[in-house]
């Protein structure tokens, strides 16, 4: 076994504080474990913070390009990938500001995969979460420039991430994975490719797991490569962490497809019903809304089976798929 940690310890080496934030008793619930609120709304809190102190300046006047940077990334959004990656670092009771570091450099690659998807060469969209997009605001040079620099800043990041040698290597390689042309970029050319054809289903659901799905398994396997090595004697872990991600990237993705379809701007902060307006094959234009609302119901039951055999210690895993499942029933509910 190399020298990666196994996460044995439960505080924070620097801080002093758990991989809790320091929340007292109160903040339980009735077995023991943190309420989903309570850690989710803490673990967004110190994503936040990271990124906020990873993108600054260090004189007084802040470029346009910085400002950008922060913009495409401080202004709203969910933390799903984020918060996957503390959940699956609460496996091993890895220290809180190295997850809050890793979930930072997540959530800069995926605002730098958004502030791209959006340019007028790619989605041409004008709106994201709830706000003019980046190429609107500042111009499409510098989104381009934003993107890129998002992008070298999340992999300096973990290059720079208090964590042994081995557990960065592993982080980088991670990452850059989730967006090459195995990943996100291949998943965004294949969406494009797709733009006005009649394809199989089996076509959309291959691209929804390279371009949005392969961010959501690195994010969940970030959180466990963070402290534990993924070798012969974790490959157990590993399958089951992978067939969750696998089933939860996947249902995200066809949730945001139904919500294209039924959903106003408001709810999605975003241009509603740009899929079909753009003639993009989807799961709930191929399928029904009706099938795929069920069909994002079946994943996440999967995703929730696959973390099954681990046990309590996946309790804020299952909380993410807690998490999602009510989303679904509020935003997409039967007609």
């Amino acid at each position: 076994m190399n020298n990666m940690r196994t996460g044995s310890t439960l505080h924070d080496d620097q801080t002093g504080d758990s991989p809790l934030g320091g929340l007292g008793g109160q903040a339980r619930g009735a077995s023991g474990g943190l309420l989903p609120e309570i850690w989710m709304q803490d673990g967004a809190k110190r994503v936040e913070q990271a990124l906020a102190r990873l993108l600054c300046t260090e004189d007084d006047g802040e470029i346009e390009l910085m400002a950008a940077m922060r913009y495409a990334t401080l202004h709203g959004g969910k933390r799903t990938r984020a918060l996957l990656c503390l959940a699956a670092g609460a496996l091993a009771d890895t220290p809180a500001h190295m997850l809050a570091d890793a979930g930072a450099a997540i959530e800069m690659m995926h605002a730098c995969t958004l502030v791209h998807d959006d340019l007028p060469a790619m989605d041409n969209d004008v709106l994201r979460r709830g706000l003019p997009t980046v190429h609107v605001k500042f111009g499409e040079a510098t989104a381009i420039l934003v993107g890129d620099a998002l992008q070298a800043h999340a992999f300096l990041t973990l290059a720079n991430l208090d964590a042994p040698g081995d557990n960065r290597i592993a982080l980088v390689h991670e990452l850059a994975q989730a967006v090459s042309a195995e990943g996100a970029a291949g998943g965004q050319a294949m969406d494009l490719s797709l733009v006005g054809k009649h394809v199989e289903l089996e076509r959309i659901v291959a691209t929804h797991r390279m371009k949005s799905g392969a961010l959501v398994r690195a994010s969940v396997r970030m959180g466990a490569l963070c402290a534990i090595a993924e070798d012969a004697a974790h490959a157990a872990l590993y399958r089951a962490l992978d067939r969750y991600s696998e089933s939860f990237g996947l249902a995200l993705q066809v949730v945001d497809d139904i919500l294209d379809a039924t959903a106003n701007a408001a709810t999605l902060g975003k241009t509603a019903g740009k899929d079909a307006a753009a003639q993009k094959p989807t799961c709930a234009s191929i399928m029904g809304l009706q099938a795929a609302r069920q069909l994002a119901l079946e994943l996440l039951r999967d995703a929730e089976e696959a973390i099954a055999p681990l046990g309590p210690r996946a309790e804020r895993l299952a909380q993410m798929l807690q998490r999602a499942n009510a989303y679904l029933l509020k935003h997409a509910p039967w007609a």
